[in-house]
């Protein structure tokens, strides 16, 4: 099992304007001269913690934490009646996150997502290639429909007891496999997919209660 880092307070916090009226929550700690990295938090809705903060190490990294739009303490929150969720999509989740790099004034960095984040943090790299340097992908998905029928409805194989029919579903209960697409094409982009980063290595890592993905970037 990885360990944590000691618990680390900011030592800068604020909110960042994104236009269609958010507010988005940002914080850094770390080492203010050390090498950036980004954390994406998972959900999709959950926010960034305190725990998000021990994942590396405070004297080496320059480590950014925000909250996504409509999450934690970014403004308005999803649980206001009043929010409309319209305008929270991948591709403006994807520019919010190079919104605040270059609010930072950050050339380069690492993007370190879990589970929902590590699609985000994929989205994110098919976008903008040369502003990743490494990418840390734990709890690993792409948030594809196969995957998240799997999640709700392939379980049942394994515990046949735990998952009631769902009435109107194909035989067998899962959705049928689609062509492989790009990150933001299979969400929410029906464009072209943009090209990635050349001369990408992947190593995988694995941990007694983690599992992540490792991407050193050209």
């Amino acid at each position: 099992m990885f360990g944590l880092y000691p618990h680390i307070e900011p030592y800068q916090a604020d909110r960042l304007p994104a236009g269609d009226g958010h507010a988005l929550y940002w914080e850094a700690c770390g080492n203010p001269h050390g090498k950036p990295a980004v954390v994406l938090h998972g959900g999709p809705g959950s926010g960034c913690t305190p725990g998000h903060r021990r994942l590396f190490d405070p004297a080496a990294y320059r480590v950014v934490l925000f909250d996504q739009r409509n999450c934690g303490r970014s403004m308005p929150h999803a649980s206001d009646p009043g929010t409309n969720l319209e305008t929270n999509t991948t591709s403006r989740l994807v520019a919010d996150i190079e919104r605040i790099r270059s609010h930072l004034r950050i050339e380069r960095w690492l993007v370190y997502g879990n589970s929902w984040g590590s699609t985000l943090a994929l989205a994110y790299a098919e976008r903008h290639p040369r502003r990743v340097t490494e990418m840390v992908l734990a709890a690993v998905t792409t948030t594809r429909p196969s995957e998240i029928d799997w999640l709700y409805h392939g379980l049942r194989e394994y515990f046949p007891g735990g998952v009631g029919a769902v009435p109107g579903r194909p035989a067998g209960g899962r959705a049928r496999r689609g062509p492989r697409r790009g990150v933001l094409q299979a969400i929410d982009q029906p464009g072209r997919r943009q090209p990635g980063a050349g001369g990408a290595s992947l190593v995988r890592m694995g941990g007694r209660h983690r599992e992540a993905l490792h991407l050193g970037c050209a």
